[in-house]
């Protein structure tokens, strides 16, 4: 069964850190693109983040650059993202993703998806 599991989520104080798991089961990495999105309180899913594993690089939305980073265990057959200095305003649900174009940040272009883990940033 091709799913992916998120992990890692939790309470932080702003400037915190954390970081997110995301493993796939079901299939491997090769070949597709990962990417990360978040859905805070009374917004939009917006995707922040994404890796191929064909070459490793890393793409962010600006909201998040230099904060976090995002990279890839072939071995382990997961995607993590570590992320830094949080803020308040980083309080959301956070997903992964499975997808195919490179580089891309929109959800349309994702097809499976995880159950979605918490993060919540407040002192």
């Amino acid at each position: 069964q091709v799913q992916l599991v998120e992990s890692g989520g939790g309470l932080v104080q702003p400037g915190g850190s954390l970081e997110l798991s995301c493993a796939a089961h079901g299939f491997t990495l090769e070949g597709y693109s990962i990417g990360w999105f978040r859905q805070a309180p009374g917004k939009e899913r917006e995707g922040i983040s994404c890796i191929t594993s064909t070459d490793g690089i890393g793409y962010y939305v600006d909201s998040v650059k230099g904060r976090f980073t995002i990279s890839i265990d072939n071995a382990k057959n997961t995607v993590y993202l570590q992320m830094n200095n949080l803020k308040p305003q980083d309080t959301a649900i956070y997903y992964c993703a499975r997808g195919f174009r490179v580089g891309s940040l929109f959800q349309e272009e994702y097809e499976t998806w995880g159950q979605g883990t918490q993060v919540t940033v407040s002192s």
